[in-house]
């Protein structure tokens, strides 16, 4: 027969592995030592708050503590450090005198001792109104009030750390798996870890005003493609997206306002989702050829040194005959033919995912011609920021043309 000693509290698990944290339930039932049964632990609910009996199987715990927590037992928390599973197991919300109690038999227990030298505990219901609801939102908007020593509550689902001077992510924060709101802005960091995509629920991410100059590729390759709608990058010191940004395809805002940007992703096109997209006050020449396949509802272009269109002055990368790896290359966009580094050299790989469409529909990879004509911003969103001061709503965007016969076709329109 199992010999067991119980204790009323709050219960949560912290893997000691700094890399992956798991929850994992400790023990889920306990012996009735008076009628030898074994009955499942009681669980009280309301709402939010979910307080446990804890009990333990003294052969479980034979030999399997590394480590006791009790700096703050008299407030009624403690922390057990197991070494099988190697998780931190604490305990909070208890009666101090009953948690002094459990611990005693614990540490009996891991030692081998009998843990009938340890009274019963006797079990005093918990109202709802002395429990503390799990917290889901946290505000910290100074340094001095930045937890050092003190993990983030794992229930928290918004957080917000502004104005903290953080140079880094917390590492602690990717511990917070329930988290769908971060906000990081107005701190120091410069770079991001690849870490960030494993908050799978992740929906709002605001990085505005800190000191980024790129956006991970790892992040656009993270679970984020499924989650992250609305990111806020503005003031920052970016000068480029990667290619792999339009991964990110649940995005709704875009925020990029005051940053340095001299272009968009090529395949900007692809954010078929993207609603609200900011980029004023950066460097942008002109827009790629895939922004007019974006539907929006809001766009602000302000503040940017747009160069004036010009279809007369074209850039030529037009060989003619075409070569074989050219002609090769376009089939292969236009019929769609599988492809990868499996298959083909990777460098051709990325001459295929950096291919261009031509204005009659079809692909053009290194021979093509490109000019810049004028499009009205209204083309691609129901309410336009002004341009200028001048009160203009047009924008250049550049042209590919696979052959000179659709050159010379656009060109007649436009000049009809």
């Amino acid at each position: 027969m199992f010999i067991c000693r119980k204790v009323m509290c709050q219960i949560s698990t912290v893997s000691c592995n700094p890399i992956q944290t798991t929850l994992i339930s400790w023990t889920i039932k306990w012996t009735d030592v008076v009628n030898e049964k074994t009955v499942p632990i009681p669980v009280k609910k309301k709402k939010n708050c979910v307080i446990y009996v804890l009990a333990f199987i003294s052969k479980q715990l034979r030999e399997n503590i590394e480590q006791f927590f009790t700096k703050y037992v008299e407030e009624g928390k403690a922390t057990v450090r197991l070494k099988e599973p190697a998780v931190d197991v604490c305990l909070s919300k208890a009666n101090s005198s009953n948690l002094k109690n459990f611990l005693s038999a614990v540490r009996l227990a891991h030692r081998g001792c009998d843990v009938e030298a340890v009274p019963p505990l006797s079990l005093v219901p918990v109202k709802t109104s002395e429990v503390e609801k799990l917290k889901t939102k946290m505000i910290i908007t100074s340094k001095r009030d930045y937890p050092l020593t003190k993990n983030f509550p794992y229930s928290l689902e918004h957080l917000q750390t502004s104005y903290c001077k953080l140079a880094r992510v917390d590492m602690r924060m990717l511990c917070l798996k329930k988290l769908r709101k971060l906000d990081l802005s107005h701190n120091h960091i410069k770079k991001l870890p690849a870490t960030i995509g494993d908050l799978v629920n992740l929906q709002e991410f605001n990085l505005s005003d800190n000191h980024l100059e790129t956006f991970s590729v790892a992040l656009c390759s993270s679970t984020l493609q499924k989650s992250l709608q609305s990111l806020d990058l503005s003031q920052n010191k970016i000068k480029a997206l990667p290619v792999q940004f339009c991964q990110l395809r649940e995005l709704i805002y875009l925020k990029l306002d005051d940053n340095e940007l001299i272009r968009f992703p090529f395949k900007i096109g692809q954010l078929s989702n993207l609603r609200f997209l900011s980029a004023s006050c950066n460097k942008l020449p002109f827009l790629p050829s895939d922004f007019k396949k974006l539907s929006l509802e809001n766009l602000d272009l302000f503040g940017n040194p747009f160069e004036q269109p010009n279809l007369l002055v074209p850039t030529i990368q037009l060989k003619i005959p075409l070569p074989l790896l050219e002609s090769s290359a376009r089939a292969t966009k236009d019929y769609r033919i599988p492809y990868g580094p499996h298959i083909v050299p990777s460098h051709l790989c990325q001459d295929l995912d950096t291919s261009k469409t031509c204005e009659c529909g079809r692909s053009c990879v290194s021979c093509f011609i490109q000019a810049t004509v004028s499009m009205n911003l209204h083309y691609v969103s129901h309410t336009v920021v002004l341009v200028d001061n001048m009160g203009g709503t047009e924008a250049p965007i550049i042209c590919y043309f696979c052959s000179l016969h659709c050159y010379s076709h656009v060109f007649c329109i436009l000049n009809y």
